[in-house]
């Protein structure tokens, strides 16, 4: 693009100096077909592309999203009829702390999370074919968020690219092919078509046959997938960026699903762009530079001013590399700078998208990156890490001053989780006879006549209490609103319509009360959840004898301190269960098994895991826990014996595959025991003793 970022942000260290020396795209030593810690990375060269070497790769199974993208009643997400926000990633040239498939070590990466102010998502680099970590598909299509790759030509060798391209009508073909198969097999929606070079007048046939070919392709092969041209060269050849929808590009719009209009529009361009675009004015998303460079109204805090004017005039926008929040460090830190921003764009178009409303519906507030993982309570590791493909769904959090409420309410990071990185932490002040709710989702949730359940998991003070309300509407627009609390609560009924107790049991770790609620709800549609604090009149004996969590602080709290923290939150109909296969039902091998001497007489292994259901056998299962257990004979005795082995969490898959890396096996290990634990959709996970393993005996 012409006003490309170039920005580089430092790096944490990775995985491991192997994995990071091996993964590196652009070296000549990095060979695609070696086994390494799986990365993602772009296509460079047109041979590569034609050659579909990119299927070849060690790197290509790992690099499928697994996630579909799925719309308010459950089938493929078609763009919806009105200004639409697309977002474009640009970010140090791309494939930074993402291009970890597996998940990085650093908890400090970049994340979005605003999800529900975005339509449509773009990976952007500087590659010929940019194609997306799946871990940015994979939490986008989990919030109903499209994504496209990019195909980029420019400069000298974007010009010999375009000449061999555009040789002939065939050669447009089957490049174009080439690019729909690539988006079909790795899970993502389109193309973003950035043609950055001067073209002969003669080419231009060709290049209509490629774009159009390219859109007819990704329609069949993807439903509802997208293909949008980057306003640079024109009809004529000419590399002049018009910065609206005019004659000398609308030949280009004509032929995909929109435009992605240059930066340096005017007031009135949006407005121009609408009239030309005539019934499909929303495909015209006007580009806004967010660092500023010749941009609208200048960017940066600045960027709704030139969102106010293109939604005003009924198109669409395009944000490139909102990232400058996290790039340029804006103050306090990211997290409240990047909710502040965001914030700014809600301000300016509202809340565009709910998220979809299919049961069941499970969150745990991950936001892929974070400190430590829990499983169920556990804490499984207490190490940095970063992976957008763990994102659960985002709460719809608004943007507030520190001070506005008596309560605080932020995703926190480094509170204990109960499920992944992540949990809502509500802290502040409340007088004994109030309360504070805060919205966390809006959807639209059809029930049917089956009872829902609602389970949610809670970490608080002595005296602090959180229920959870549900907002139903009918289908005669009554509306209902029911609160489902602990028994202390129940005083709380004139606010509400109905409230239904909970009952109560603890969990795996100290601390966590699990609470469930049934409702019968059919004709209604859930569209609203929010969190009621409230302080608890219990007396303190009685939540003792009643062992309630002490959390934040509670030895010295006051009475009118309030902590609490919510790990996570499963809305499901009575007839949903987990349906875990048994162990024998699988098939799990290891390949590409490399053994290396390692330190006091130890080895290091590196090994990938694969696992499937037997023939017959079909389920769908969004990630999977992989753990290792070291068995070692006993010093003494039969040595056919083992100790009772630890098990140690390795990390999570997305894919039936997992790369395990410079493990180290002391001398004392005869054999390692890799167990796959399948997670379920409502959030839970199958018992570890139940779950398929691979077993390696230790190479003497």
């Amino acid at each position: 693009m012409s006003n490309s970022n170039s920005t580089t942000t430092s790096q944490q260290p990775q995985p491991s100096a192997a994995a990071a020396a091996a993964s590196d795209s652009s070296s000549t030593m990095f060979d695609p077909k070696q086994p390494s810690v799986p990365i993602s990375y772009p296509i460079t060269t047109l041979k590569d592309l034609e050659s579909r070497s990119y299927f070849e790769s060690f790197h290509y199974p790992f690099n499928k999203a697994s996630v579909p993208i799925i719309s308010q009643t459950g089938s493929a997400s078609s763009l919806p009829n009105r200004g639409r926000v697309l977002v474009c990633h640009d970010m140090a040239g791309g494939y930074i702390d993402d291009k970890w498939v597996q998940g990085g070590t650093n908890s400090d990466a970049y994340a979005i999370w605003h999800w529900h102010l975005i339509d449509i998502f773009v990976y952007f680099s500087h590659s010929l074919v940019t194609l997306p970590p799946p871990s940015w598909t994979n939490t986008a299509h989990r919030h109903g968020v499209k994504v496209l790759g990019t195909f980029i030509t420019e400069g000298d060798d974007g010009r010999a690219v375009c000449n061999e391209l555009l040789s002939s009508k065939e050669s447009a073909q089957l490049y174009a092919e080439r690019l729909v198969e690539l988006a079909s097999e790795l899970g993502f929606d389109g193309w973003l078509m950035n043609m950055e070079v001067t073209l002969d007048p003669g080419q231009i046939p060709n290049l209509k046959e490629f774009v159009n070919h390219l859109s007819l392709k990704m329609h069949s092969a993807v439903p509802e997938s997208l293909v949008i041209w980057y306003d640079s060269v024109t009809i004529d050849g000419q590399l002049w960026w018009q910065n609206q929808l005019n004659k000398y590009n609308k030949p280009f719009f004509d032929i995909c699903d929109g435009i992605f209009t240059n930066y340096t529009w005017e007031e009135d361009y949006p407005k121009l762009s609408a009239a030309v675009a005539g019934d499909r004015k929303f495909d015209v998303y006007m580009g806004i530079d967010v660092f500023g460079r010749n941009t609208y109204a200048g960017g940066q805090w600045n960027t709704n001013v030139a969102l106010d004017v293109i939604r005003k005039d009924g198109v669409s926008a395009a944000i490139f590399a909102p990232g400058w929040v996290y790039e340029t460090k804006q103050g306090p830190d990211f997290e409240t700078a990047q909710n502040r921003w965001w914030g700014l764009v809600e301000k300016s178009w509202g809340i565009l998208r709910k998220y979809p409303g299919v049961l069941p519906f499970y969150t745990n507030f991950d936001q892929g990156r974070g400190y430590h993982i829990s499983v169920d309570g556990d804490k499984v590791s207490d190490a940095s890490w970063c992976n957008l493909s763990s994102q659960g769904i985002q709460p719809l959090l608004e943007f507030v001053d520190s001070t506005a409420n008596s309560i605080q309410v932020l995703v926190n990071l480094k509170e204990a989780s109960y499920s992944g990185g992540g949990s809502i932490t509500f802290k502040g002040s409340l007088e004994g006879d109030t309360n504070f709710e805060q919205r966390i989702f809006q959807g639209e949730f059809i029930l049917s006549e089956l009872p829902i359940h609602l389970i949610y998991s809670v970490k608080s003070d002595s005296s602090s209490s959180l229920g959870i309300v549900l907002e139903f509407t009918s289908t005669s627009n009554r509306r209902m609103s029911i609160l489902l609390a602990s028994q202390e609560m129940n005083h709380l009924s004139n606010k509400f319509d109905r409230v239904v107790i909970t009952s109560e049991h603890k969990g795996n770790t100290p601390g966590w009360v699990i609470h469930q609620g049934t409702i019968e709800m059919n004709g209604y549609t859930l569209t609203e959840i929010r969190a009621l604090c409230y302080r608890s009149h219990v007396p303190f004996n009685e939540l003792s004898l009643k062992s309630r969590p002490y959390g934040h602080h509670s030895s010295v709290a006051s009475t009118t301190d309030y902590f609490a923290v919510l790990g996570h939150l499963i809305v499901k109909n009575s007839a949903y269960r987990p349906n875990f296969p048994v162990s024998t039902s699988w098939l799990v091998d290891g390949e590409y098994i490399n053994w290396k001497p390692g330190p006091r007489d130890s080895k290091i292994l590196n090994v990938k895991i694969s696992w499937k259901l037997k023939e017959g056998k079909s389920f769908v299962f969004p990630q999977y826990n992989v753990y290792v257990e070291k068995l070692s004979k006993q010093a003494h005795g039969n040595p056919s014996t083992t100790l009772d082995p630890v098990t140690e969490y390795l990390g999570v898959a997305h894919v039936n595959c997992f790369y395990v890396s410079d493990i180290q096996v002391p001398s004392s290990t005869s054999s390692l025991k890799f167990i796959v634990q399948v997670c379920g959709f409502d959030g839970t996970n199958q018992n570890l003793v139940e779950s398929p393993y691979y077993q390696l005996e230790v190479k003497a």
